[in-house]
């Protein structure tokens, strides 16, 4: 058996990790250059890209040999190429979050990303060298011959790695201890270790068996005379709780809602940074402080519990799924003209209304819950996310590719789709409102995450929690308790804009509006506890 002949890989695997750091890694070193600003730093970053040079070069010279040289940089290329192109143009970091994320999205959030820039990094920083490494002529080595000298290739960069970090010690005490996001930004290690974790919590999920089953004992008593009730959770999406005029924002972006009678809730946090983790969290048991994506996957949610209780439960979706939150409930997909009829061509949030009617028609026993998952805000086509007939602040940025709109131009369009989602919130209000005759009809809005609109060169969401800013973890939220319920409990509903929630509250308060008694319910993190007079 032969492998690469030595000189000639190891050449390859160096000249490899010098493209990959100075070709790749723009987002690196421009968010380093903020926290170590030049002239004063220069050595500091060639120091680094030392450092990045070493660690790729030692990384590939680890995992490389004559059968994966070719498969593995023809792949690592590409995929570098188009983590480099959303680092560079959104300030975004791959972690195992945004590899969930990647993976969860589907056609139409292909389209509204692709760009002719886009193409540009795929062709030119992915498939161009990949194409070379294909066409590089492999030399063999013996295999004893080849071990040893790439222990002594790996041994050099081992000391290179040890001796840079020496050198500069000081600068590296700091850039470990208080600079640790952006290590985040080192590609392609950061992919390739965010790829790993993303497959290992995948296995743990898909290899765990048939879910947990949570809130055996759930059951409703139900009081002679009380009315059946009809309860509709809107998630909303990439919805930042300081662009709602409701908040404080000076825009009037929620030009209907403030002629409602309802619960604003100011002061919310998310539990997570991205849909495919905040909409699990949000709809789990496990506490923040205590979630796993993995874990939260292999345990039944407040859905669940709701439908053992007897609640007739619906989700209708117009983001791309429910994240894995309604595979036990029923579901119905509103992305299509097929099913939605408002769709011009986007299929509107309004259009997940039709037909609600008789649904509830269709249902005459037992209360009844209705999810309703939004297009919102989500990003980067923000222009897209609304008609026409709501653009009242322009001019607005009509591309995906944020670095050529200015941040007015940004906020406008974001602002212009928070618009259109106060009107179809208001439209769930008003279907909601003839209803009460007959029923308790309530109305629970949540985001799942907030969004950066450029602030510290960040766009979208998605950032790991600990470093993300406010503006991707404050999110809105309020509630709809009927006319006659909001009329009789002002006082009490009032007090609730003064409370510091977060997501953990959502599945306890979804149980309290249903009545649902089990020992898996916890009061004191019930919203409308208080106001009930709970204890």
């Amino acid at each position: 058996m032969t492998l690469f002949k030595t000189k000639g890989s190891c050449a390859v695997i160096l000249l490899a990790a010098v493209i990959f750091t100075l070709g790749y890694n723009f987002a690196f070193f421009q968010n380093v250059a903020e926290r170590y600003p030049a002239p004063d730093n220069l050595a500091f970053y060639i120091s680094l890209a030392v450092f990045l040079v070493s660690s790729i070069a030692f990384f590939l010279g680890l995992i490389l040999n004559k059968y994966t040289f070719k498969p593995v940089l023809m792949i690592l290329f590409p995929v570098a190429a188009v983590t480099s192109y959303f680092m560079n143009s959104y300030n975004v970091v791959i972690d195992s979050t945004m590899i969930q994320n990647s993976v969860m999205t589907d056609s139409r959030e292909v389209f509204d990303l692709f760009s002719p820039r886009l193409l540009a990094y795929v062709v030119f920083l992915g498939a161009l060298p990949a194409y070379v490494v294909y066409k590089l002529p492999l030399v063999c080595a013996t295999p004893l011959k080849e071990i040893a000298n790439r222990f002594k290739f790996l041994g050099v960069l081992l000391l290179a790695i040890v001796a840079n970090m020496l050198l500069m010690s000081e600068h590296y005490t700091s850039f470990i201890r208080e600079q640790k996001d952006l290590r985040y930004y080192m590609n392609p290690l950061t992919v390739v270790y965010s790829s790993g974790k993303f497959v290992d919590e995948l296995l743990s999920t898909e290899l765990s068996g048939p879910r947990t089953p949570i809130g055996e004992d759930a059951h409703i008593t139900h009081i002679v005379g009380d009315k059946r009730k009809v309860v509709v959770l809107v998630v909303g999406e990439a919805t930042r709780a300081d662009h709602w005029s409701l908040n404080g924002y000076e825009r009037l972006t929620n030009p209907v809602l403030s002629t409602e009678n309802i619960t604003n809730l100011p002061a919310v946090s998310s539990c997570a940074t991205s849909t495919a983790y905040s909409l699990p969290c949000m709809f789990s048991s496990i506490p923040f402080h205590d979630f796993r994506l993995s874990a939260a996957k292999r345990e039944e949610n407040v859905l669940d519990v709701l439908q053992r209780a007897g609640v007739n439960v619906l989700w209708r979706d117009n983001n791309s799924d429910s994240k894995g939150v309604a595979d036990a409930i029923a579901f119905e997909d509103f992305r299509s003209p097929d099913v939605n009829p408002l769709c011009d061509p986007e299929c509107r949030d309004v259009g997940m209304l039709s037909g609600l009617d008789q649904y509830i028609a269709d249902h005459p026993q037992g209360d009844i819950v209705i999810v309703l998952h939004q297009m919102g805000n989500h990003g980067p086509a923000y222009y897209k996310r609304y008609p026409k007939e709501f653009e009242i602040f322009t001019p607005v940025c009509e591309t995906n590719q944020m670095e050529e709109c200015t941040r007015e131009q940004i906020s406008n369009a974001y602002d212009n789709a928070l618009v259109y989602s106060d009107f179809f919130l208001g439209s769930v209000i008003e279907f909601l409102r003839p209803l009460q005759d007959e029923f308790a009809t309530a109305m629970f809005y949540m985001a799942d995450h907030g969004e950066s609109l450029g602030e510290l060169g960040l766009y979208l969401h998605g950032l790991p929690y600990a470093i993300a800013p406010e503006a991707q973890k404050h999110v809105a939220a309020f509630m709809w308790l009927g006319d006659e319920k909001a009329a009789k409990m002002h006082d009490e509903l009032a007090t609730l804009a003064q409370q510091e929630l977060s997501h953990d509250n959502y599945f306890h308060t979804v149980l309290g509006m249903l009545n649902v008694n089990t020992k898996i319910y916890q009061p004191q993190l019930d919203i409308l506890a208080p106001a009930n007079g709970a204890h």
